[in-house]
């Protein structure tokens, strides 16, 4: 069975970083493709970074600069370092490990039926 377990949110001010870590277990395939989802109550999920096994990623403009995603193969940990951070990053972040056409068929706001969710890590940016 595939779990996801995100962490490392928490409160920051304007400008300031923060890294969000999300560790997968039970997941033993070489490809993949991964993707940090961020969602705020009454608004629709947003993709925010993505990475696949060959390590190609992809942003969405309003983050391109200020976040960098990786992932530590040995460790299972798929990270997403925020720097910059800006009153509107404030949401609930979600790790999302899909199948590895969906990194280069589809957009990033896209996650298929067959993807695994982590259960969110909030994140919360102060003026």
């Amino acid at each position: 069975q595939v779990q996801v377990a995100e962490s490392g949110g928490g409160s920051a001010q304007s400008g300031g970083s923060l890294t969000l870590s999300c560790v997968d277990s039970g997941y033993n395939y070489d490809t993949y493709c991964m993707t940090w989802f961020r969602q705020t109550p009454g608004k629709e999920r947003e993709g925010v970074a993505r990475l696949n096994h060959h390590g190609t990623t992809s942003y969405r403009d309003s983050v391109r600069g200020r976040f960098t995603i990786s992932r530590d193969r040995e460790k299972h940990t798929l990270y997403l370092q925020m720097s910059s951070l800006k009153p509107e990053d404030t949401a609930m972040y979600y790790c999302v490990i899909d199948i590895p056409h969906i990194c280069t068929d589809f957009e990033l706001g896209h996650a298929s039926d067959c993807a695994y969710w982590g259960q969110g890590t909030q994140v919360t940016v102060s003026s």
